[in-house]
């Protein structure tokens, strides 16, 4: 019975809402920062998927502009999720989770927008749990 004892969240100094919250904040951050990253490192390969993506759209012609765009919003999501993360476990402090948070819930609404545009709706429909997670993350943080 007394191991059970150091599992409780309060006994490590920490509420279950802030472990929640970091964990929320720590799959956001996996999730741009991977997904950033490989727009960054297959640039290329990333473009040529999105101008066929986007070919019979009113949004062909914005790829060029929007990659860049969307690439730079999910490192700032990852980077903000994941610096939240480690700064609201060391120091409480809720103020770069809910930024990363914030950011990650604004990337989601461009990449479905994207989706549907596209007429993606199979893709569209799997961004809504990621969107649903960002939204209840911020409503944690607030």
């Amino acid at each position: 019975m007394e191991v059970l004892s150091v599992f409780p969240p309060q006994s490590w100094g920490v509420s279950g809402f802030e472990i929640l919250s970091a964990l929320i904040s720590a799959f956001m951050a996996i999730l741009f920062l991977q997904s950033g990253l490989d727009k960054v490192f297959d640039y290329q390969g990333n473009l040529s998927w999105l101008k066929e993506h986007f070919s019979k759209s009113i949004l062909a012609g914005s790829v060029p502009v929007m990659l860049p765009l969307i690439t730079l919003m999910e490192c700032a999501a990852g980077l903000l999720s994941a610096a939240g993360t480690i700064q609201l476990l060391y120091s409480k402090d809720e103020h770069l989770a809910w930024l990363g948070l914030f950011f990650s819930a604004l990337s989601l609404l461009m990449l479905f927008f994207g989706q549907r545009i596209a007429k993606d709706y199979a893709g569209a429909a799997v961004l809504v749990p990621y969107f649903i997670l960002a939204c209840f993350g911020l409503l944690l943080l607030s």
